[in-house]
C-alpha cells in the first residue's frame, strides 16, 4: 500500500495513503455498471471485491490511526492529502447502493448512518485543518484534484438517500428526499468552489509534470456522480422537497454530464504530456483508482440519465462507457496485486531472513 519502495507491512501502513478507499468506490461503480449490463455474476464477484476491500481498509485505517497517530495528524494539516479521507465516506455509500441492489436494505440503511456521521465531522474538519487553520499561506498553491472528493462524498450521500427512498415507508421517504436534495445541492456549491481553487492553483502557479496526479479525473468523476444523484433524484417518488427541485435539478444533471463529458479529452491529454512527452513512470500508484472510479462513474451515470430524462444516445454512451471503465478496472487490479505482492510478502520475507 506504500507508494515508495518496498519496506514491508508496517511501512505500508504508516505511509497508508489517505484516499485509498478509492479502490472500494471504483470496484463498487464497476460492479454496478456490471449490473445495469446485464454480467450479474461478474456483478457479484466485484462486490465481494468491494465488501472485501472497505473492511480490509477500515481495519488497517484503524490500526493506522492508533499506532501511526503523528502521521494520522499529519495528513489532516496536509491540503494536498487530507481530502482523500473523504473517500471513506464516498467508498461507505457506493457499497451501500451496490447491497441495496441485492436486497441488503439493513445493512444499506447502517452505512447511510456511518457515512452521514463521518461527512458532518470531515466536513468541518478538513477545512479547518487543512485549509483554514494551517500556517501555510498561499493555501491555494497546494490545491489538486483531491478537492474534488469532498464534493463526490457530498453526491454519494444523496445517492445513497435517494436509493433507499423507495424501499422505505412514508416517514422516512420524506426524511430521504430532504436528505437527498440537500446533500446534492451541496455537493454542486462544492463543486463550484474547488474549481475555483484548482483553477486559480493551475493559473497562478507553474505546472510541473509530477503536478498532475490522477486525482484530477475526480474533477470528472465529481461530474459524474453529480449526474447520477440528480437522476435518481428525478426518479424518486413525490416529496414536498422533491417537487420543488425536480425540474432544476433534472436540467443541471444534463449541465454537469456535458461539463463532464468535455472534461474528459483535456484529462486524456494531460496524461498523455505527463507520462510521454515527460517520462513519469506508470507503475502502479493509489491514486490510479481515483481514475477508474470517475470512468465507472461517468458509465453509471449516463445510463441513469439517459434513462431518467429519455436521452438514448447518453444511455449507448453510458454502455459503451460501463465497459471500457471494466476494462481499467483490471488491469488496475492486477498491478495492485504485483504492488502488494512486492512490497508486502517479499518484503516481510526479506527481513526475516535478515
Amino acid at each position: 500500500m506504500s507508494e515508495g519502495r518496498p519496506g514491508g507491512t508496517r511501512e505500508a501502513v504508516r505511509t497508508l495513503n489517505p484516499g485509498y478507499f478509492a479502490l472500494v468506490m471504483a470496484s463498487g461503480m464497476v460492479s454496478m455498471a456490471m449490473y445495469h449490463q446485464g454480467a450479474y455474476r461478474l456483478s457479484v464477484l466485484l462486490l465481494w471485491v468491494t465488501a472485501l476491500s472497505y473492511l480490509i481498509l477500515v481495519a488497517v485505517s484503524a490500526v493506522r490511526v492508533i499506532a501511526f497517530s503523528r502521521e494520522f495528524r499529519a495528513d489532516l494539516s496536509d491540503s494536498g492529502r487530507a481530502f482523500g479521507l473523504f473517500t471513506f465516506v464516498s467508498a461507505t455509500n457506493v457499497l451501500g447502493a451496490r447491497l441495496v441492489i441485492d436486497g441488503h436494505t439493513s445493512v444499506a440503511v447502517g452505512l447511510l448512518l456511518v457515512s452521514s456521521l463521518a461527512w458532518l465531522v470531515l466536513g468541518y474538519l478538513i477545512p479547518w485543518t487543512a485549509v483554514l487553520g494551517t500556517s501555510e499561506r498561499p493555501v491555494v498553491r497546494r490545491a489538486n484534484g483531491t478537492w474534488f472528493i469532498w464534493v463526490v462524498a457530498s453526491q454519494s450521500i444523496a445517492v445513497l438517500a435517494a436509493v433507499l427512498e423507495v424501499d422505505m415507508p412514508d416517514p422516512w421517504r420524506q426524511s430521504l428526499a430532504l436528505l437527498a436534495v440537500v446533500s446534492w445541492s451541496i455537493g454542486v456549491f462544492l463543486y463550484g468552489a474547488a474549481g475555483i481553487f484548482v483553477a486559480l492553483r493551475l493559473l497562478l502557479y507553474p505546472l510541473l509534470p509530477e503536478d498532475l496526479i490522477p486525482q484530477y479525473w475526480v474533477g470528472m468523476g465529481a461530474c459524474a456522480i453529480t449526474v447520477l444523484a440528480g437522476a435518481r433524484i428525478v426518479e424518486m417518488a413525490d416529496a414536498p422537497m422533491v417537487n420543488a427541485t425536480r425540474g432544476l435539478i433534472a436540467g443541471t444533471s444534463v449541465l454537469f454530464w456535458a461539463f463532464g463529458t468535455w472534461l474528459i479529452p483535456p484529462l486524456i491529454a494531460a496524461g498523455v504530456w505527463r507520462h510521454l512527452v515527460h517520462h513519469i513512470s506508470l507503475r502502479y500508484e493509489a491514486p490510479w483508482w481515483s481514475v477508474i472510479f470517475p470512468l465507472g462513474m461517468y458509465g453509471v451515470g449516463s445510463h441513469y440519465l439517459g434513462q431518467a430524462d429519455h436521452l438514448p444516445i447518453v444511455f449507448f454512451i453510458g454502455s459503451v462507457q460501463s465497459w471500457i471503465a471494466l476494462a481499467a478496472w483490471v488491469i488496475t487490479f492486477v498491478l495492485m496485486l504485483h504492488h502488494l505482492f512486492r512490497t508486502l510478502l517479499v518484503a516481510d520475507s526479506t527481513a526475516e531472513v535478515r
